[in-house]
């Protein structure tokens, strides 16, 4: 049996860091939806509302970073999406299940579109609502948050 005496180990070397709403830090990000597939932007753009690109990502805390997306109306669908994807709704009333394809509600509003794709992969409880108000998409280039200094990113660039 050996002892070891003396042996000092920075008590904050091993543990685990766990962010809270006083020590996240949220970035202003702006996503340029040109060109860019609709499933595939909105799951990189879920990932950074979330924080998962971070390393001090905690599953229950908002520790994402806002994001912006501009030309939402230039999003692709691949394939026959535009006419067989449909968005299914009810009123509550009997009979009531309405449903409007992605090129119809494409025309009503193309922010829509996205955003019901970035919904869905968001958390399905508090926190995901709260992360969903951090998104903000605008059709066409301009958007009205230049006071936060956002830094443009390509989505490429991410996994």
């Amino acid at each position: 049996m050996v002892m070891i005496k003396n042996f000092n180990v920075d008590s904050l070397s091993y543990k685990t860091i766990s962010a809270n709403k006083a020590t996240v830090d949220k970035q202003w990000l702006v996503v340029d939806a040109e060109g860019q597939t609709l499933g595939r932007m909105a799951s990189k753009v879920a990932m950074l509302l979330r924080g998962k690109y971070k390393p001090n990502f905690t599953p229950h805390v908002d520790c994402g970073d806002n994001v912006i997306i501009i030309n939402a109306e230039k999003i692709v669908l691949t394939g026959n999406k535009w006419e067989a994807k449909e968005y299914i709704r009810h009123t509550g009333y009997p009979g009531g299940q309405r449903s409007l394809t992605a090129n119809e509600l494409f025309s009503k509003d193309p922010a829509r579109l996205v955003e019901k794709s970035l919904k869905g992969m968001l958390p399905k409880n508090k926190l995901g609502a709260e992360l969903f108000r951090n998104l903000k998409v605008y059709v066409g280039p301009d958007h009205n948050h230049e006071g936060q200094n956002p830094t443009l990113i390509n989505l490429n660039d991410l996994r």
